[in-house]
């Protein structure tokens, strides 16, 4: 009896021990104490409650933990609310942190909001504050413009550029600045008497460019446009005279072929009527034998002449075809 007890109560320890420990898997699971250790030991003052609620709002207290730990020891001042909230609106609440510290240390006045408005706008905030302090550099593709003596010229670019932070949000991108940019290049190449010109002072482009403010409404500021390349392309002035050339040449064949049409139309209209006034003449001949205005002999005369003129007629053509031959 004593050892069916022993065995019973056994089995009973084991049972609790597992519930145990399976209780205490699920809360850790839940509840992340290791998390909330490294938050209190790297200064950051939240509560378990707070993590758990976070849990509750299906956030990920790793992805707002760690990056206020990092904000912290950086010495910025945010909350986890803020965080949060950031995080539920679909931001990248790391890229945010790490862009703040950036600018702190480059001495940028970015406030949370303002690098949170961007990151929801789309743009890197990150990539912006390092733009900011370190300027980058657009390389523009091949522009082709025309000189007004006909010469195409083709030209590359280099544009360096600063991000304003301030017009990040709303401003045009780098597509803008680039079509701005080329925009300038075949204005100032067009309105050249020669490309001799373009190609001696290739600055007056980078120059003309710069004093028309073209990173007016852009996220960048244009620190300096830089000529790379400059190469002479085909003579579009004299190309288009060869193609005006050749089609002022197919309308006057054209017109040409018209006339000699009309003209073998209006010859085969009077050789028809010619054939219809010779029908007439055997009625008229008729005609003048009924009402005796014309004899026989008459008659026989005029036939005489007919066969003497067929006659005439096929010598001179036997003796043609034989100067031919």
């Amino acid at each position: 009896m004593n050892e069916f007890q022993f065995g019973g109560g056994f089995i009973g320890i084991v049972i609790a021990a597992v519930l145990i420990i399976i209780l205490l898997i699920v809360f850790l699971r839940f509840v992340p104490v290791g998390l909330w250790v490294t938050a209190y030991f790297s200064g950051v003052k939240v509560g378990i409650g707070t993590l758990v609620g976070m849990r509750l709002r299906r956030v990920n207290p790793h992805r707002i933990i760690r990056p206020l730990i990092k904000a912290t020891k950086a010495g910025l001042t945010l909350s986890t609310n803020q965080l949060e909230a950031h995080f539920l609106a679909g931001g990248n609440v790391d890229r945010v942190i790490d862009a703040l510290i950036a600018s702190q240390r480059a001495e940028i006045d970015l406030e949370f909001e303002k690098a949170a408005a961007i990151d929801l706008a789309g743009r890197d905030v990150f990539e912006a504050v390092q733009v900011s302090v370190n300027p980058k550099v657009i390389e523009t593709p091949k522009v082709a413009a025309v000189a007004k003596n006909g010469i195409e010229i083709i030209v590359k670019a280099k544009v360096t550029v600063r991000a304003n932070i301030e017009r990040l949000v709303g401003g045009a991108g780098e597509d803008t600045i680039i079509a701005r940019v080329g925009e300038g290049i075949v204005t100032t190449v067009g309105s050249s008497e020669k490309h001799e010109a373009v190609l001696e002072n290739p600055d007056s482009m980078s120059k003309t460019v710069l004093t028309k403010g073209l990173d007016s409404g852009t996220a960048f500021e244009i620190l300096s446009i830089d000529i790379a390349d400059v190469d002479v392309g085909r003579n579009i002035g004299a190309q288009l005279q060869t193609d005006q050339s050749e089609a002022d040449k197919n309308i006057a064949q054209a017109k040409a072929e018209e006339r000699r049409s009309m003209a073998i139309a209006q010859e085969q209209e009077m050789r028809a009527e010619v054939v219809q006034a010779e029908s007439q003449v055997p009625l008229a001949i008729a005609e003048a034998l009924r009402q005796g205005n014309l004899g026989v002999m008459d008659y026989y005369k005029l036939q005489n002449v007919d066969a003497d003129t067929n006659m005439r007629k096929s010598i001179s053509g036997q003796d043609q075809s034989d100067e031919e031959e």
